[in-house]
């Protein structure tokens, strides 16, 4: 009992003496960019990808047709794309930044695929027939930005707002459009995100995921093209994953 009690009292000085050692060796821990938050404005590169496809409804057309029409199913897949962005970061207070990006590039590609019944194979068409629409698009997002207390290197913030977004290389004026669905060149869109700051002595990196929603109709409905008056709406729908450098 006495062999126990003693060990204990040694344990308890040891600890004792510990610490104050340990609690200094935590105060000395190197916090590296510790002004970086106080800046009233902070610039970065945005590198990112892109997982995207269509929501859509179908015309009247589509759901009324007669037994021998061709088109029988639509699809849409998701596809790769990649973005190239410069943000500008605007501090409002402890936990809360504007941010946005005045230049951001989009590339990205939405496929439709459609189950026909009769495939024109002279034309190039299958049972299963793939229709590509490749994006360039010019964005600029208005988000406001909810951090957390900076702990040591680290902090998670999270994001929500809105863009507009004006593709490049929309085909909606394209006169020879026939195997194409047309899309218009301007549309908005709602965002909400996640991410991580993580401090390093030079820079700050940040990985984040964004989803997007577009609340515009991108369809540049012709009811003349085979592939298009099947269609009514057409909205887009993004999930990004980016890496920023400040």
């Amino acid at each position: 009992m006495q062999h126990l009690l003693r060990r204990k009292i040694i344990n308890t000085v040891i600890v004792a003496l510990l610490f104050p050692l340990i609690g200094t060796a935590q105060l000395r821990k190197e916090i590296n960019q510790e002004d970086h938050d106080d800046k009233r404005i902070r610039f970065g590169i945005t590198l990112g990808s892109n997982r995207s496809h269509f929501a859509f409804t179908h015309n009247p057309i589509f759901l009324n047709q007669a037994p021998l029409d061709s088109i029988t199913v639509i699809e849409s897949v998701n596809s790769t794309g990649v973005s190239l962005a410069w943000l500008v970061n605007l501090r409002l207070s402890n936990h809360f930044d504007l941010r946005t990006h005045p230049v951001n590039l989009t590339f990205t590609e939405r496929n439709f695929l459609y189950n026909l019944r009769y495939p024109d194979r002279p034309a190039g068409e299958d049972s299963v027939t793939e229709k590509k629409t490749q994006s360039i698009s010019l964005s600029i997002p208005v988000m406001i930005k909810f951090t957390s207390d900076r702990i040591n290197n680290f902090k998670a913030y999270m994001i929500a707002g809105g863009k507009i977004e004006y593709d490049l290389a929309s085909n909606a004026g394209a006169r020879k459009a026939e195997e194409q669905i047309k899309l218009k060149k301007f549309d908005y869109a709602a965002e909400v995100g996640l991410g991580f700051h993580f401090y390093f002595n030079m820079f700050v990196l940040t990985p984040e995921v964004k989803m997007s929603w577009g609340l515009g109709n991108l369809h540049a409905r012709d009811k003349n093209l085979k592939f298009s008056n099947v269609i009514d709406k057409i909205n887009s729908r993004s999930i990004f994953f980016s890496l920023t450098v400040e």
